[in-house]
């Protein structure tokens, strides 16, 4: 690291801002679904809520994650959405971090800090507001890190 030393990993990361911003679904990190390549996690997870292949590419084509997630809030839900989503999101987690080494590099530094995707945007779901949610998104990221450092053992 540039002749600096590494800080010790947190007990806890609350929000994805500053040092941890790569940790949120808007990071700029290609991710492949359907034979698609988008930009960021956020554009593939909102494209995978349709079946309508208009909507998809919308969705792909939009330059920011702000108005993709809007275009997937209007776009008609396939039937098994609610049972698939979280293995949606586990996967385009999984493969943001294992064909992005610098980011699976950040990822491992946090240590075995509790990942809480704290938000003011009332997403209960994936995250936690005002104290209230089921941090399914922390919950998968912490997965992947476990996953990676095994990968990383094993090498």
């Amino acid at each position: 690291m540039n002749g600096t030393t590494a800080l010790p990993a947190p007990e806890e990361i609350s929000g994805f801002q500053g040092q941890y911003q790569f940790l949120s679904n808007f990071w700029e990190a290609c991710v492949t679904t359907d034979g698609e390549t988008y930009p960021t996690i956020e554009h593939a997870f909102q494209a995978a809520k349709t079946l309508n292949l208009e909507d998809r590419r919308r969705i792909r084509m939009e330059s920011t994650p702000g108005p993709t997630k809007r275009l997937g809030r209007r776009s008609t839900l396939r039937p098994d959405w609610e049972k698939i989503k979280g293995g949606v999101m586990l996967e385009l987690v999984r493969q943001e971090f294992t064909t992005h080494p610098d980011l699976a590099t950040r990822l491992l530094a946090t240590g075995h800090a509790e990942i809480i995707e704290t938000n003011h945007w009332g997403d209960t779901i994936w995250g936690v507001c005002d104290g209230i949610g089921e941090n399914k998104l922390g919950e998968i990221l912490m997965q992947v890190r476990s996953e990676l450092r095994v990968l990383v053992e094993e090498s």
